[in-house]
């Protein structure tokens, strides 16, 4: 059969494809790097922690969940565009929570803050409620993720998310009293005239008002200052060191009344965490885990102490060696947070 002559000069001439003339396909690319980190909420806490898992390079792959569409979009267009100057991650952003598949951590930083005249358990309660609804769906994605809750009051929500979840305890993990410890150890660090990172100390218990300075560990290359000044940290001081762990807790309102949010050093801590999961480390950090049956504690409450942190979330709860007055601050701590925690629904 003769063709046409319109029909060869269609066959003949059809324009070329630059992509497929450029590039020769293989195979399938990978769908989900096998270190993708999922961020649930884009605000501003959510935005300083992709800032650091990003710019530090922890992930190739980031995904990022919101329920406000324009706002996720502006984000991860920004993202994008800068892409080029931090190492050609993948950023995928959606409003649809299927964006999280295969994930291996999720970082929960989504929630409401506390309005003038609601008190903690109306932020608590509200707060769960989202965690209740998105979770489950989570979980359904990405199975064998460690989940990371950021949102407020982290205790008690990292507490919720176990609870709904159905995941194992070690797998959920709350940023605790990480960025609290950081803020201690510069304090310290800053009135020595030495680098923060020389000065080893934690901070226990809530992140909040009633958390614990073990002040009976802190040191500097292995000097341990209550050594040096046997009752450091208690009122009698009369160096005034107790002051330092005063100041950490007003830290955290003291910027948010100063800038309007607190965020860059929390992204940072979050990121440490994520790096120490993703790379199996077995770091010892501190962060809110169950804590029940340690130091005595006998609710089902969700506290900070140091851990060490791998691919499947905690891998140990170090025995800290605390003094008897160390043990009830934290015991007092773990009842402040279930007193709360008791008349939420899960």
């Amino acid at each position: 059969m003769i063709q046409s002559v319109s029909n060869v000069e269609s066959l003949c001439f059809r324009p070329a494809c630059l992509k497929e003339e450029l590039l020769c396909k293989f195979s399938e690319p990978v769908r989900d790097c096998c270190h993708k980190v999922t961020i649930v909420g884009a605000g501003m806490v959510g935005v300083a922690c992709a800032n650091a898992i990003l710019f530090q390079k922890i992930t190739p792959h980031l995904a990022m969940v919101d329920a406000f569409p324009k706002k996720l979009e502006g984000e991860g267009m920004d993202y994008s565009h800068g892409s080029v100057f931090i190492g050609d991650p993948r950023i995928d952003y959606d409003t649809d929570f299927c964006i999280s598949s295969n994930s291996r951590v999720i970082i929960i930083a989504a929630g409401v803050r506390q309005i003038k005249g609601e008190t903690r358990l109306d932020l608590v309660q509200r707060n769960s409620e989202i965690l209740k609804n998105i979770i489950p769906i989570l979980v359904g994605y990405s199975p064998n993720a460690v989940f990371l809750i950021v949102s407020n009051p982290v205790d008690i929500l990292s507490w919720v998310t176990w609870k709904v979840s159905g995941l194992p305890v070690s797998q959920v993990i709350g940023s605790g009293t990480h960025l609290d410890s950081g803020r201690f150890r510069y304090l310290i660090a800053d009135r020595l005239g030495i680098a923060p990172s020389s000065v080893h100390g934690y901070i226990i218990g809530e992140h909040g008002d009633s958390q614990v300075p073990l002040w009976s560990g802190v040191n500097v290359a292995g000097v341990q200052f209550r050594d040096i000044l046997p009752n450091i940290g208690l009122e009698t001081d009369e160096e005034r060191w107790y002051e330092i762990s005063k100041e950490v807790v007003r830290l955290g309102p003291t910027v948010r009344c100063l800038k309007g949010y607190s965020n860059t050093a929390v992204g940072l801590s979050v990121a440490d965490i994520v790096d120490a999961i993703l790379k199996n480390t077995q770091r010892v950090i501190p962060v809110s885990t169950l804590i029940q049956g340690h130091h005595e504690v006998c609710h089902e409450t969700f506290l900070s102490l140091p851990c060490t942190i791998g691919e499947n979330g905690v891998t140990n709860i170090v025995r800290m060696r605390v003094t008897e007055f160390e043990k009830k601050l934290f015991q007092a701590s773990a009842n402040t947070v279930f007193n709360v925690q008791k008349d939420v629904k899960t």
